[in-house]
C-alpha cells in the first residue's frame, strides 16, 4: 500500500493538470527591483507594509490634479494569449508567460475560462499563495485536509499554500466559468508555514461608488476603506470599473511593483496623452507614488490595479513548487514523492471527481 501511495504521488508529478510555468523546468530568476469560511476561521488584519493609498475620482471636464510627485506610466504592455491549461481548459496568460516571466512579488496572472468537464484536478502546491477571483459562473475547491467550498461570481478565495496543498478546482455552474487567479510568492522565512484560507463572498467584499468609478477592494485600501483580507506578503488588489467620462487617481506605495491588467474596455494609463489599451492586456507601471487613469471611450472600462511589496529573493520554480533554492526545490519534490514534510494527506486521498473516475 504504502508502495502504490508512493508511486501515486510522484506519477501525479509527471503529469500534472495543473496552472504550469511557462516551461515545465527549474529556473531560476533574481529578485528584480520592478520588473469566514467554510475553509476556517482567522482573525482578519490590515496588510503590513505602507498604505497610503488615496485615492480621488471625477467626471471629465473637472480638471482634478492628482496630487502625485512621480505619477506612474506604463512601462510594458504584454498580451495575455491565450492557451490550454489544467484538462481542457483556457486562460490567457501575462505574468508567467515568456513575455514577462514574473514581476516580484508575482509569479503568474490568469484568466481562465473552463466548462464542465474541464478543469483542474488533483494538483500540490507549496511556497506561494493563489488567489482566485470569480468573474462568472463558481468553481467548487477541495484539498487534501477536508477543505472544500464554493465561490461564485464576484467572490474571493485567497490561499496560502506555505509548505503544502493538494487540491482540485473545479467548475460549478453550467457553461462557461470565467476569472482571475494570481500567484504571489512568499518570502523565504514564509514558504514553509501553515497553509491556511480566506474566503469573502461578493457581498462581503469593500466596495466604494463615486463620480462614474465603482471600486471593489480585495486587498490593500482605497477611498479611504481598507479589505480585511490579510495579505502575507504585502499587496493590493483593486477591481476598478469607470464609466464613460469617468477617472481616477490612486496612490500606490512608491517601493511597491504593480501592474494593471484590463477586463473590458479600454483607457488611458498614467499619462494624459498615451495611446488607449484594451482588454486582455496587462500594463507594467513605471516606479512612482500612483496612477491615473481616464476613460474617454463610450463604454464602461473595468481593471484590476495589483502592487506588492518586491521581495528580492531568488526564484527557482519547479511547476507548482517555489523556493528560492534548487536544493528547496528537490526537497519539495521528495516531500511530495514520498508523502511527507507537509504532503502526508496526499496518501490517502482523492477529490471527490477524482474518485468518480
Amino acid at each position: 500500500m504504502t508502495m502504490r501511495m508512493t508511486v501515486r504521488c510522484s506519477a501525479i508529478f509527471s503529469n500534472l493538470p495543473f496552472r504550469s510555468s511557462p516551461t515545465n523546468q527549474s529556473s531560476v530568476v533574481a529578485g528584480i527591483p520592478w520588473s469566514s469560511s467554510v475553509f476556517g476561521h482567522f482573525k482578519s488584519q490590515a496588510a503590513p507594509g505602507n498604505h497610503h493609498t488615496i485615492c480621488s475620482s471625477s467626471k471629465m471636464g473637472d480638471h482634478e490634479t492628482p496630487s502625485f510627485e512621480k505619477p506612474r506610466h506604463v512601462a510594458k504592455k504584454v498580451l495575455a494569449r491565450s492557451q490550454q491549461e489544467g484538462v481542457g481548459a483556457s486562460v490567457r496568460r501575462s505574468i508567467g508567460s515568456g513575455a514577462l516571466r514574473n514581476l516580484d512579488p508575482f509569479l503568474m496572472l490568469d484568466e481562465f475560462s473552463v466548462s464542465a468537464p474541464a478543469g483542474f484536478p488533483d494538483h500540490p502546491h507549496r511556497g506561494f499563495e493563489t488567489v482566485t477571483y470569480m468573474l462568472q459562473g463558481a468553481s467548487t475547491h477541495q484539498d487534501f485536509a477536508g477543505h472544500k467550498g464554493t465561490i461564485r461570481a464576484g467572490d474571493l478565495q485567497w490561499m496560502t499554500a506555505g509548505r503544502g496543498i493538494i487540491h482540485s478546482e473545479m467548475p460549478a455552474d453550467e457553461g462557461e466559468n470565467t476569472g482571475l487567479q494570481l500567484w504571489i510568492n512568499l518570502s523565504s522565512k514564509d514558504k514553509m508555514m501553515a497553509p491556511r484560507y480566506q474566503e469573502l463572498q461578493s457581498k462581503d467584499i469593500s466596495r466604494v461608488e463615486k463620480d462614474g468609478v465603482d471600486v471593489r477592494i480585495i486587498a490593500g485600501e482605497s477611498f479611504g476603506v481598507r479589505s480585511p483580507v490579510y495579505t502575507q506578503t504585502p499587496t493590493m488588489y483593486l477591481d476598478f470599473t469607470l464609466q464613460p467620462g469617468a477617472q481616477v487617481h490612486q496612490r500606490v506605495p512608491e517601493d511597491w511593483n504593480a501592474f494593471v491588467y484590463i477586463l473590458e474596455g479600454e483607457g488611458v494609463f498614467g499619462d494624459p496623452k498615451a495611446s488607449p489599451a484594451t482588454s486582455h492586456h496587462t500594463l507594467v507601471l513605471s516606479p512612482g507614488d500612483g496612477l491615473s487613469v481616464w476613460n474617454r471611450s463610450a463604454k464602461p472600462l473595468r481593471f484590476v490595479l495589483i502592487g506588492g511589496q518586491p521581495l528580492n529573493e531568488p526564484i527557482v520554480q519547479n511547476g507548482p513548487f517555489v523556493m528560492t533554492t534548487q536544493a528547496e526545490i528537490q526537497k519539495a519534490i521528495e516531500d511530495y514523492h514520498y508523502c511527507k514534510n507537509g504532503f502526508e494527506n496526499a496518501r490517502h486521498w482523492r477529490s471527490q471527481q477524482q474518485q468518480q473516475q
